[in-house]
C-alpha cells in the first residue's frame, strides 16, 4: 500500500488532483452571455464554418447582437443615458495578447468592429468620446441618426416622470453581451459591446470596454468575460482575475465562482447588483457563476447550441 494512503487529508487532495486532470472539454466552442447569445453563437459558429478565424468568429457574433432591434442593451438602439443620448461601449481580444477597445461613443453600428480596427490598424488600445468618433470616420464607418430607438424612447420617456437614477443590475435590466471561444486548434479569442447601464451619467463606462475587466484572452490558459454592473467588476479586474486563477491551477468554474466571492467581499449593497462570469480554459472545459440567480448564457460546439441557466452564490 502507497504511504501517501496513510496520511490524512493525501489521498482526498490527490482524488480531486485526479478529477481536475480528466476534465475534457470541447472545441469548437462559443459562449456568450445572456438570451440573445443564441442568435450570436448562431453567427460565430457559421462564420468560423466558413473558414472565418477565431477572431473573425466572435466579431460576426456580437455584431448581430448590436443590429437587434428587440435589444435595449447593446447597440444604438440601447436605452440612453440621463440626458437621452445612447452612447456605446466595446472590446475586442485575441489569445496572444492583441485588443483594442472604444468606450463613450457615439453615432457607430458595430462599436465592435471599431474596437477591432483600433487593435489592427493603431498603436493604441482604447480610444474614447470624440477620438474614438473621428477615428470611425477616418475608417470609413457612416455616421448613424442620433435618435433613440422607438421602445428605447418609449423607456426614457416613462424614467423620465420621475427620473430617479437607481444604477441596479438584475435579471430585469441586465446589459452587455460578452463572448469568449476556442477554435479547434486551440486558438482563443473574445468580444465584448453594450450600450451600458441605461439612464447613466452622461460620460460613464462600465467595464465592457476595459481590458481585463469584461474581457481577458490568454491562449496559454483560457479566456473570461463578464456582464452585469460594471462598477464592481472593474473593482476587481474581474476578467483577468479568472485567467491568473485558471492558470494557478482553479478550474473555470472553480475561477468564476472565487471572483464572484471577491465581488461579493467588496460591495455592501450586494441584493441590488448582479453580475455574472462566463470563462473557457484551453482545454475548452468551462465554467460560468453569478450572484444572483437569473444569470443565463449560450453554448454552441459544433454539435448543438444551447442555453444553459448559471448556478449562483445565493440561491432562489
Amino acid at each position: 500500500m502507497s504511504s501517501a494512503l496513510l496520511i490524512p487529508g493525501v489521498a482526498t487532495a490527490c482524488a480531486q488532483e485526479s478529477q481536475k486532470a480528466v476534465l475534457v472539454g470541447e472545441k469548437p466552442l462559443i459562449l456568450s452571455t445572456w438570451n440573445h447569445g443564441l442568435p450570436a453563437n448562431a453567427a460565430a459558429m457559421g462564420k468560423l464554418n466558413a473558414g472565418g478565424s477565431i477572431l473573425d468568429a466572435v466579431e460576426e457574433g456580437v455584431r448581430d447582437t448590436e443590429l437587434d432591434l428587440a435589444n435595449l442593451s447593446v447597440g444604438l438602439q440601447g436605452l440612453p443615458d440621463r440626458e437621452g443620448i445612447t452612447t456605446l461601449d466595446a472590446s475586442i481580444m485575441t489569445g496572444d495578447g492583441n485588443c483594442g477597445s472604444v468606450a463613450f461613443v457615439r453615432q457607430i453600428k458595430h462599436p465592435i468592429s471599431l474596437a477591432r480596427k483600433v487593435m489592427e490598424n493603431t498603436p493604441h488600445v482604447m480610444l474614447a468620446g470624440e477620438g474614438a468618433r473621428q477615428f470611425a470616420i477616418m475608417e470609413g464607418f457612416p455616421l448613424e441618426e442620433e435618435v433613440l430607438s422607438p421602445k428605447a424612447a418609449e423607456a426614457y420617456a416613462k424614467w423620465k416622470e420621475t427620473s430617479q437614477y437607481k444604477p441596479i443590475i438584475n435579471i430585469e435590466n441586465h446589459d452587455t453581451i460578452g463572448m469568449i471561444g476556442i477554435d479547434s486548434q486551440g486558438n482563443m479569442a473574445g468580444s465584448c459591446t453594450t450600450s451600458g447601464l441605461a439612464y447613466k451619467m452622461h460620460g460613464r463606462v462600465g467595464d465592457s470596454p476595459i481590458i481585463g475587466a469584461g474581457l481577458y484572452v490568454d491562449n496559454e490558459v483560457g479566456a473570461a468575460t463578464a456582464t452585469g454592473l460594471g462598477e464592481t467588476i472593474i473593482k476587481i479586474c474581474g476578467s483577468f482575475l479568472i485567467v491568473e486563477l485558471m492558470r494557478q491551477g482553479r478550474t473555470p468554474q472553480e475561477a468564476c465562482e472565487e471572483a464572484v466571492r471577491r465581488l461579493i467581499s467588496k460591495n455592501k449593497n450586494i441584493n441590488d447588483i448582479q453580475a455574472g462570469f462566463l470563462a473557457i480554459n484551453k482545454e475548452g472545459v468551462t465554467g460560468a457563476f453569478a450572484v444572483h440567480p437569473g444569470f443565463n448564457f449560450a453554448k454552441a460546439t459544433s454539435k448543438e447550441n444551447v442555453m444553459i441557466d448559471s448556478s449562483s452564490h445565493f440561491k432562489p
